[in-house]
């Protein structure tokens, strides 16, 4: 019988109480289960469908700028909730690699408060040779951006060659958030865009921020 899908992932962590805030309350997942005797947190993004699909647990023994995960991807639901993130990250400082086109999806790359490269995407129906990506500018409307976004995958003739990094507001690959670099933030209420049934909107308050790190520490372009 072949594999039939990924059922969850997970992280060793620092600090189990910010990052539980981190993905709880700044990407809306559900906190399905926790043992704070074991220093564990099982989430998941569509709790009546799977129990957990992402699991913390206090125990990272890798020093600060290790390469660990290469990236954990989430699924939205519409060009809108996509711009919810954008302006959420924005609010709570959150380091934003790149804000791209992929062909088949459009993505942001983000960093969470251990330096753990994530994205929240929209898959898009169309077939394009990876790895493609081409900035997109999230601030326009829907139809601006599904157009801005055609136009670069039907024009570009470098398809498989990711423009680089660092075009309009993306933070570069090598600024990644540093442990204790957060300060408290407020708890805050739902809003109608969802990547799972609680997402919650952001934070203008407190927000932790990033530090920049050395070469070694820094995290390849992600590709598709």
């Amino acid at each position: 019988m072949p594999i039939v899908g990924l059922g969850h992932t997970g992280l060793w962590v620092n600090d189990l109480e910010k990052m539980r805030d981190f993905y709880e309350r700044v990407l809306g997942l559900t906190v399905t289960d926790a043992d704070d005797e074991l220093g564990i947190v099982f989430f998941s993004s569509q709790p009546e469908v799977e129990h957990h699909e992402f699991v913390l647990q206090r125990g990272r023994t890798a020093p600060p700028g290790s390469m660990l995960p290469h990236q954990i991807s989430w699924r939205v639901d519409s060009v809108q909730t996509l711009q919810m993130f954008h302006h959420r990250f924005k609010a709570e400082g959150v380091p934003v690699q790149q804000e791209v086109t992929h062909g088949n999806a459009y993505g942001i790359s983000f960093f969470d408060p251990e330096g753990n490269r994530g994205e929240v995407y929209l898959r898009i129906p169309k077939d394009v040779r990876q790895p493609f990506r081409k900035s997109l500018n999230l601030e326009q409307s829907v139809e601006e951006i599904n157009a801005e976004a055609e136009q670069q995958t039907a024009q570009d003739s470098t398809v498989g060659r990711p423009e680089p990094l660092g075009s309009r507001d993306a933070v570069k690959a090598d600024t990644v958030p540093a442990p204790d670099d957060r300060v408290a933030s407020n708890r805050i209420g739902n809003v109608a865009g969802k990547i799972a049934p609680t997402v919650s909107a952001a934070s203008a308050g407190g927000r932790w921020r990033p530090r920049a790190r050395a070469a070694p520490g820094r995290a390849p372009d992600p590709v598709r």
